[in-house]
C-alpha cells in the first residue's frame, strides 16, 4: 500500500463519520424553555389549589325548625245534681274561665223559687245586724236577758220536732252567743228570741225582713217567719246566691259560719250543722230542709286550684234528696271545678324541634333543654312560639333559641340547644368540591 492511498483511505474515514452536534439557536432555547415553565407552573398551581381548597370558607349549614304542634288538656265536666237545682259562681278566675263565671258558671234546675226552711236564719242574723250591728267579728255585743215567753219557745218547738237549744229561765248572752247559736245547729228557738229582742215581735222582724230584701234586691225572696219552718219561705237560687255575697261580707256572719262548734252558757256545746266545712275550701254558710227531697246548703269556698290565689265560689243546693246525698253533690260541683284545672306537659326534655345539615353530610338537631308544663283550665287552646338565632359555633349544647307555650294566663319557656356537633369536612371534599367552597 502505497502512501497516497492510506491518505486517501483516511479522508474518506473521515467523510463518513458523524457530523459534530450544532450548538442550539435561539428559537430551541425557547421551546425548551417553555416546556420547563409549564412543568413548573403545573407543580405550582397544585400546592397552591390544595392551601386554597384546605383554607377556603364553607357555606353555612341549614338550618330547618318547627314549633312542635301540643295538644289541649282534657275538657273539663262539672257534675250537677240530676235533680232539684244547682247554681254556681266562681269569682277570681275570670283569666282562666272567662268574664260570666263570676255571674253564672255552673247551673242545673232553673231558677224557680223554692223553699228555703233554715236558710232563712241566715236572713234573721242579717236582718237584727243591720238594726243591731256588731263592731268586729268578735264584737259581742249587747248582753240579751231572755224572757220566761222566749225560754218557753223550747217546748213550742220540740213538740214540732224542730231543732232546738236549750234556753234556761233567766238566760244571758252576748247577741253573738246567740246569733252563733241560732245558726250553728239551726236552733227555731233562738230565732224567734232574737227576732223579738231586735224588733219587738216575729211579726214586726218579717215586716222589716221584707223591707231588707227588698232594699238588697232579693225581690225573687219571701219572708213568713224567723225561722224557716213554714214552706212559704221560698227563694231562687239566684238570689240565695245574692244573699251569700251579703253573708260572707258581714264579718261577724261570715265568722260565725265558719266556726265547727262553740260553747255558750245557757245552751252548753252546739254543732254547726254544716258537715262540708273546711272540705274542698268551704268557710259557710247555711244548710236547711222541710224533709226528704227539700235540703238545701248554701255556701262559699275558697277553692286552690293551683293558680295563686284560691278562687272565691258561691253555691246553693236546693232539694237535695237527703243531707248526705246534699253534701255529696256540693263535694262533687266542686271537685269537678277543681279538677278542671291540670298541668298540661307541653315539652319534654329532648324532643326535636328542628335539624342542622350540610352538604359535606354532617348534620345534628335542635332539642328542648327542659321540660316544661303549663297550669290550665279544661281544653283551653296552647298556643306555641318558636324562635331561634343562628348559631354561633354549631357545637353541641349550644342554645340557639327558646320556646313558648301560652293557655289562657299561663305561660312557660324552654330553652332549645344543638343536640350533636358539626364536623369539618374532609380534605377530600374540599378538594372535590371547588364550587361549593367560598
Amino acid at each position: 500500500m502505497t502512501t497516497s492511498q492510506t491518505l486517501s483511505d483516511f479522508a474518506d474515514l473521515l467523510d463518513d463519520a458523524p457530523p459534530e452536534p450544532t450548538p442550539p439557536g435561539p428559537a430551541g432555547k425557547i421551546v425548551a424553555l417553555s416546556f420547563l415553565g409549564v412543568i413548573l407552573l403545573l407543580l405550582a398551581g397544585s400546592g397552591g389549589y390544595v392551601w386554597w381548597a384546605s383554607t377556603a370558607a364553607l357555606p353555612a349549614p341549614t338550618v330547618t325548625s318547627q314549633a312542635p304542634a301540643v295538644a289541649p288538656g282534657a275538657a273539663s265536666s262539672v257534675p250537677m245534681p240530676a235533680t232539684g237545682a244547682a247554681l254556681l259562681r266562681v269569682e277570681g278566675g275570670d283569666a282562666f274561665l272567662g268574664p260570666d263565671a263570676a255571674s253564672l258558671f255552673a247551673s242545673t234546675g232553673g231558677d224557680d223559687a223554692r223553699s228555703i226552711a233554715s236558710v232563712a236564719k241566715l236572713i234573721t242574723a242579717l236582718v237584727v245586724l243591720d238594726a243591731h250591728p256588731l263592731a268586729s267579728a268578735d264584737d259581742p255585743g249587747p248582753t240579751i236577758s231572755f224572757t220566761k215567753a222566749d225560754t218557753d219557745l223550747y217546748d213550742q218547738f220540740y213538740v214540732q220536732d224542730a231543732v232546738v237549744a236549750r234556753m234556761p229561765d233567766g238566760t244571758r248572752m252576748s247577741q253573738h252567743d246567740a246569733l252563733a247559736t241560732m245558726l250553728l245547729p239551726s236552733a227555731a228557738n233562738y230565732a224567734v228570741a232574737l227576732a223579738r229582742w231586735g224588733f219587738g215581735s216575729e211579726g214586726a222582724y218579717v215586716q222589716a225582713a221584707r223591707a231588707w230584701l227588698s232594699a238588697n234586691g232579693l225581690t225573687n225572696t219571701r219572708i213568713v217567719d224567723a225561722t224557716g219552718l213554714d214552706s212559704r219561705n221560698t227563694s231562687t237560687p239566684s238570689d240565695l246566691l245574692a244573699l251569700a255575697r251579703l253573708a260572707a261580707a258581714n264579718p261577724a256572719v261570715a265568722a260565725i259560719a265558719a266556726t265547727g262548734s262553740i260553747d255558750v252558757p245557757g245552751p252548753g256545746y252546739v254543732t254547726n250543722t254544716n258537715d262540708l266545712l273546711g272540705t274542698l275550701g268551704i268557710t259557710g254558710l247555711k244548710t236547711g230542709n222541710l224533709g226528704d227531697g227539700t235540703f238545701n246548703l248554701l255556701f262559699t269556698s275558697r277553692l286552690d286550684v293551683g293558680v295563686g290565689t284560691p278562687l272565691q265560689i258561691t253555691g246553693v243546693r236546693m232539694g237535695g234528696e237527703t243531707h248526705d246525698s246534699t253534701d255529696d253533690d256540693v263535694r262533687r260541683m266542686l271537685q269537678g271545678v277543681a279538677d278542671g284545672f291540670h298541668d298540661v306537659t307541653v315539652g319534654t326534655v329532648g324532643d326535636t324541634v328542628g335539624s342542622i345539615s350540610t352538604p359535606w353530610g354532617a348534620k345534628a338537631s335542635l332539642v328542648l333543654a327542659q321540660t316544661s308544663e303549663v297550669r290550665t283550665w279544661s281544653d283551653t287552646p296552647i298556643a306555641v312560639d318558636l324562635k331561634t338565632t343562628t348559631p354561633q359555633n354549631y357545637a353541641d349544647g349550644e342554645v340557639v333559641g327558646s320556646v313558648s307555650w301560652t293557655a289562657g294566663p299561663r305561660s312557660t319557656l324552654s330553652s332549645v340547644k344543638i343536640s350533636g356537633a358539626i364536623e369539618e369536612p374532609t380534605l377530600w371534599w374540599r378538594l372535590t368540591h371547588p364550587g361549593e367552597l367560598g
